[in-house]
C-alpha cells in the first residue's frame, strides 16, 4: 500500500471519529509537520504549539478535505497557514537590519565549508519573524510574492524586499561562520 493510500485509509477512520485513527494520523505525520512548524517558529516550544493548533484545526475540519491532491499536502498547507496566522496575530511586520549580538549556532559545527541541516535551520530560526516567514514561504514552501503578500497582509514589493534582506542576513551570517572556522583551523 502506498504512503498516500495508507494515509487515506487512516483518514477514513478519522472521518468515522475513531480515536485510534486520529492518534495514528498524528503519530504518522507529526514528525514531518513538526519540521514544517520549526521553520516558522523561534524555538521548539513554539513549533509544538503551532503543530498542536494545526492538528486541532485538521480534526475540527475533517470533512473539508476534498480528495484533491495529496492528503499530506493538504495537512502541510494547514500547518503553514496556522503558523502564518499565529505570526500575524503576534505582531506586525517590522524590518530589522541585523540579528543582534547573541547569535550562536548550537548543534553540529560548521566545518570544511559544509553546513549541517540543523545548523541551517538554526540560522533560519534566528532571522527576525518577518524575514523568517517570508523566507520560508518563498524559498521552502514555494509561494509567490503575491501569495505571500496576500497571506501576510503586505505588498508584493515588501515581500520581495524582505526576502532580499533575509537572504542578505543569511549570507552575512554564513560568511562570519566560515571566517570563524578558518581562524579555528589556523589557530
Amino acid at each position: 500500500m502506498s504512503t498516500d493510500n495508507y494515509l487515506r485509509f487512516i483518514w477514513e477512520g478519522c472521518l468515522r471519529n475513531e480515536r485510534k485513527y486520529q492518534e495514528l494520523l498524528y503519530k504518522v505525520l507529526s514528525p514531518k509537520m513538526m519540521a514544517v512548524c520549526m521553520r516558522y517558529a523561534k524555538d521548539k516550544d513554539e513549533a509544538q504549539d503551532i503543530m498542536q493548533e494545526g492538528f486541532i484545526k485538521i480534526f475540527k475540519n475533517l470533512g473539508s478535505y476534498r480528495n484533491e491532491g495529496s492528503l499530506e499536502g493538504w495537512i502541510r498547507h494547514i500547518m503553514v497557514n496556522t503558523a502564518i496566522t499565529r505570526y500575524r496575530k503576534a505582531k506586525s511586520m517590522v524590518l530589522v537590519d541585523d540579528f543582534g549580538e547573541n547569535d550562536t549556532l548550537s548543534g553540529s559545527a560548521y566545518n570544511n565549508n559544509t553546513l549541517e541541516t540543523a545548523d541551517l535551520m538554526n540560522l533560519i530560526q534566528q532571522l527576525p519573524d518577518s524575514y523568517r516567514s517570508v523566507f520560508n514561504m518563498y524559498a521552502i514552501e514555494g509561494y509567490s510574492h503575491q501569495e505571500i503578500g496576500n497571506s501576510l497582509g503586505i505588498s508584493e514589493l515588501l515581500s520581495r524586499t524582505t526576502l532580499c534582506r533575509a537572504r542578505g542576513l543569511l549570507k552575512t551570517r554564513l560568511t562570519k561562520l566560515q571566517v570563524r572556522e578558518q581562524h579555528c583551523l589556523a589557530g
